[in-house]
């Protein structure tokens, strides 16, 4: 059974940091690309970053490229989030996407940006 276990999310100010963690387990992690998709409350899932399954290849929206970095350890099948300069319009349900035989979800980490 495939799962994804995000952590690490939480209340920061504006230009703080946060480092999210994805844990996954159930498929061989390091055949798949993996991303992370944000849905602040009240508007549509929107894609944030993008790594290969090898980690040589990450892909940034626009939105938050330079400042945020996406890594995987694939000996530990996690996927990481780093993310400096926070925003208040960064706040969202930060999840962990795994796109395979069909698409899976973790449950959500919530981060907040706000003084």
């Amino acid at each position: 059974e495939v799962q994804l276990v995000e952590s690490g999310g939480g209340l920061v100010q504006p230009g703080g940091s946060l480092r999210l963690s994805c844990a996954a387990s159930g498929f061989t992690f390091d055949d798949y690309a993996m991303s992370w998709v944000r849905q602040a409350l009240g508007k549509g899932l929107e894609w944030v970053s993008a790594i290969s399954w090898n980690g040589a290849r990450t892909y940034y929206s626009e939105s938050i490229k330079g400042r945020f970095t996406i890594s995987r350890d694939n000996a530990e099948n996690t996927i990481l989030l780093q993310m400096h300069s926070l925003k208040s319009e960064d706040t969202a349900v930060y999840y962990c996407y795994l796109g395979a035989w069909q698409d899976y979800w973790g449950q959500g980490t919530q981060v907040t940006v706000s003084s």
